[in-house]
This record gives structure tokens, C-alpha cells and sequence, in this order.
């Protein structure tokens, strides 16, 4: 049952209906949808005139698609939710099991940012890394800073940005108020911020008893909090995306007019197709835009966003600093030795690995390697032992050329036992050899006389038969 003090609150709202929005709820109905890689939906079906037809013809996909999600062009609906565990392709990182409301985020950086996509952008509250990889997308010659503040939540949002295979995101576990040394730096900041859950009560009817008017206030003060202590972080005329899964006006329209009285900051509007279902809402006080997704209007959970753009700042003044270290001659060598990169690239080192990131984001990096902490950066490409290079999953999953390389093709009873490190066979050659499943690379093996060593990361394996 919903809790009758949400219900209560919601009355008067812009678009609320308490009979259909109970209804919804009591109705088991349950909506899964998807948002594919672009990149490797290319390459799975090449002779396709588009991702859409790609996505809607392909035989490999372990589901079959519905319909497209219409606010974005690369998120479709599925007729069922299939158990994705089992189906190789989203350890390639086809595509990312993402909610469709939530995808929305795509149509406003379309509307307030356009064909725009050299942006440096701020992911704030990134795990698990659905809007990450969004962003990483379509901000393709871009710079993605993707920020979890909770160590164990970085180490999911890593994992799923790995298997994305984008070469221009930056992962990194600091808290809000740490940007406040990258003054006037970011051209977008997106935070989904932490919030009391109420619009994920159909998808997790748990979340009904953690539930409080107690917490929606607490929360609601975290919210401005975390957003006042990241904003100077982001330019004159730079746009700010705020959202929650929440349905409360103390957490969405309320929180616009405090930022709205406390800073220099305007509405942003997006018009929106009325086909949609989403309701355009205002705040009270300062009439700023706000879009809420009603589960029973929309195909979709409850979803809260808004644009707000800043209207007093600075452009970004840095020096660049040497705060990172490049890899030497001798690296360089036996690295292309075995992998001829792009001239495009730079070579860098973190923790004795050597990694890759656009040279055009190496200036930016530095400036972010020296007031952050980093977990990941660009693409790790491998180590070096001695004489041997040793290669990196990343690189394995990574959109870098790799047809250079040794590589087999695995049936899908094959690629299940190699992703959960268990034996098969196959008649790969020897040495360093990529396994793929339908043309996306899962991982390493190494070839050797008599025997196989897989080099699937240990704790990603999958653990179910």
C-alpha cells in the first residue's frame, strides 16, 4: 500500500490522478528497457541502415525489442525482461539495462546543449552508470567526468564503464565540495541526486517502507547541499541538469526555487511532444521549468528533471601542469609493438599501467589529476613485465582498433563458460588471442601448448550455472 502522507502531498500537483497512479502501482506491471552502445551495435550488424534496424533484426539480442523509447534515439523497449546475466553480449557491452524515464536525459542535452559535443561534462552521483554512458555517447568528442562518492558504488560505476568501451571518460570517487577547486571548468553538470525513492515504489515495492516525510525533508536538504557545493565548478552559461526518482515537491519544483534565490541561475524550457506523457510542471516561486514522469501517463517509473542555466561566472582560466606521467620511449615501443595506437592518442601511466585518452583531453586531464582522486582514466591498455606486454581487459572491451590482433569466435555456450572462467574449446592460436561472441570482444585468453589461461577479471565472472 502507498503511504497515505505521499498520496496526500501529491494532491494539487500538475498531473497527478490518485485512482491511476494507485492503480499503476497495484497493477504488477513491469517496464524494461534498454539504451544500446552505439559503437558495437555498429558492428554487430553492419549491412543495417540504422541502430534501429540493427536493434530490430538482430538475432543475437537474448530479447526481443518492443518499441523505441521516443525521447531517446538509442533506447528501445523490451516485450519481456530476459535474465541478462546469461546473455554475452551485455558483458560486451551492447547495450545498458537502463529506466526509459530516465533516458529523458538525452532529449534535454539535445535541447539545451545540440550538436555541441566537445563538452567537458560532470557526472556528480554517477553509479551504477547509466547516465555516464548515455553521456559518453553523445558527447562522443567530448570529456565525461564520471563521480561516485561512495568507494563500493565507484567500483560498480568502473566495471560498467569498462565494458561501455568509451575512451573518454573519467572515473573518480570525490565528494561534491571537491570540485569547488575546479572553478568555472565544466560546460554541463548532471546530478541525479539521492533522494527518498518514491518513484521506484512499482519497481521496488521495498522502498514503500523506507518511506518518510521525515526523510523527503532530510533529503531535501542534502540535495541543496550537494548541489550548492558543486556549483562553482561550472562555467558562465553552463547548464546544470538536476533529477531525482522522486515524486515530492520539497525534493524537485522546491529545491529549483532555492537555487533559483540563492544563485544566479535561469529556467531552461524544453518543449516536449504531447505524445509523450510527460507533465511540464513550474515552481512556485520563480516558475522554473520542471518535467515529471507519471508511471501512469508514461511507459516508465517516476522521474523528476529540470535545466537550469548559469548565468553569472567565468570561463575557464587554467595553466597546464605536469601532473601526470607520460610513457617513455622504450613503453611506447614495445606497446605498439603490439598494438599500433591512433597518433590521435596519448600514452599515459597510473599505478604502472599504461593508459590512452584523446591527446585533446590531456591538458584536461592533468588539470583533473591534480585536485582529484582518479580512479580510472581514458582506456587502460596493459602492463609491461620485462620484455612482455601484458594487455588489460579495457583494452579488450575498449571501441580502440583492434583488428590487428588475434582474435576467435566463440558459440554462445562457449562465451558463457569463458565468462564464467570455466573450461571450452577452441581453436585459437597461440599467444594473446581475443574471445568474441557475434563480433564484440569479451575478453583475453593466452594461448599456451597445453592449456588455456583465461584472463576474464575474477570478480566479474558469472556465478550462477
Amino acid at each position: 500500500m502507498l503511504p497515505p502522507q505521499l498520496i496526500q502531498s501529491l494532491e494539487g500537483i500538475k498531473g497527478f490522478n490518485s485512482k491511476a497512479f494507485e492503480a499503476v502501482h497495484v497493477s504488477g506491471e513491469q517496464v524494461t528497457s534498454i539504451r544500446l552502445n552505439r559503437l558495437k551495435a555498429e558492428s554487430l550488424k553492419q549491412n543495417a541502415k540504422s541502430i534501429e534496424d540493427a536493434a530490430l533484426s538482430l538475432k543475437p539480442l537474448a530479447f526481443s525489442i518492443k518499441k523505441p523509447v521516443p525521447w531517446c534515439e538509442k533506447g528501445f523497449y523490451l516485450s519481456e525482461r530476459p535474465s541478462f546475466t546469461f546473455d554475452p553480449l551485455f558483458h560486451a557491452g551492447a547495450y545498458y539495462v537502463q529506466e526509459a524515464s530516465s533516458m529523458f536525459l538525452w532529449e534535454m542535452i539535445k535541447q539545451t546543449v545540440g550538436t555541441a559535443t566537445n563538452k567537458k561534462v560532470l557526472d556528480l552521483c554517477a553509479a551504477p552508470g547509466g547516465k555516464s554512458t548515455l553521456l559518453a555517447s553523445y558527447f562522443k568528442d567530448g570529456l565525461i567526468v564520471s563521480n561516485e562518492v561512495i568507494k563500493s558504488r565507484a567500483a560498480i560505476l568502473t566495471e560498467n564503464i569498462i565494458k561501455w568501451g568509451a575512451d573518454n571518460v573519467v572515473v573518480t570517487n570525490n565528494d561534491p565540495k571537491d570540485f569547488q577547486r575546479l572553478e568555472n571548468y565544466f560546460d554541463v553538470i548532471v546530478i541525479d541526486a539521492p533522494c527518498s525513492g518514491s518513484g521506484l515504489f512499482r519497481k521496488d515495492p521495498n522502498a514503500i517502507n523506507e518511506w518518510s516525510e521525515e526523510n523527503v525533508n532530510l533529503c531535501s536538504l542534502r540535495q541543496q547541499r550537494i548541489v550548492a557545493d558543486v556549483l562553482p565548478a561550472l562555467k558562465q552559461n553552463g547548464i546544470l541538469i538536476y533529477s531525482t526518482c522522486s515524486y515530492s515537491k520539497q525534493e524537485d519544483e522546491d529545491v529549483l526555487d532555492w537555487l533559483m534565490e540563492n544563485y544566479q541561475l535561469s529556467t531552461v524550457h524544453c518543449p516536449l511532444s504531447a505524445e509523450w506523457g510527460i507533465v511540464e510542471v513550474q515552481s512556485d516561486k520563480h516558475q522554473a521549468h520542471g518535467y515529471r514522469f507519471y508511471p501512469d501517463q508514461i511507459k516508465g517509473e517516476g522521474f523528476f528533471i529540470a535545466a537550469l542555466k548559469k548565468t553569472k561566472g567565468e570561463e575557464e582560466s587554467y595553466h597546464s601542469e605536469q601532473s601526470l606521467q607520460l610513457a617513455n620511449k622504450q613503453e611506447l615501443e614495445q606497446l605498439q609493438s603490439f598494438i599500433p595506437l591512433p597518433q590521435t592518442y596519448s600514452v599515459f601511466k597510473q599505478n604502472e599501467a599504461l593508459r590512452a585518452i584523446k591527446e585533446t583531453w590531456l591538458t584536461s586531464l592533468q588539470q583533473l589529476a591534480k585536485h582529484l582522486y582518479i580512479k580510472k582514466a581514458g582506456v587502460e591498455l596493459g602492463t609491461i613485465k620485462g620484455k612482455d606486454f601484458i594487455p588489460s581487459h579495457e583494452l579488450a572491451v575498449s571501441m580502440l582498433p583492434l583488428q590487428s590482433l588475434a582474435a576467435v569466435e566463440l558459440s554462445k555456450e562457449a562465451a558463457l563458460q569463458y565468462l564464467k572462467r570455466k573450461e571450452f574449446v577452441t581453436d585459437a592460436p597461440k599467444g594473446w588471442t581475443l574471445v568474441k561472441y557475434c563480433g564484440l570482444s569479451l575478453g583475453w585468453i593466452k594461448v599456451l601448448p597445453n592449456r588455456i589461461n583465461n584472463y576474464y577479471p575474477q570478480e566479474w565472472r558469472i556465478l550462477k550455472d
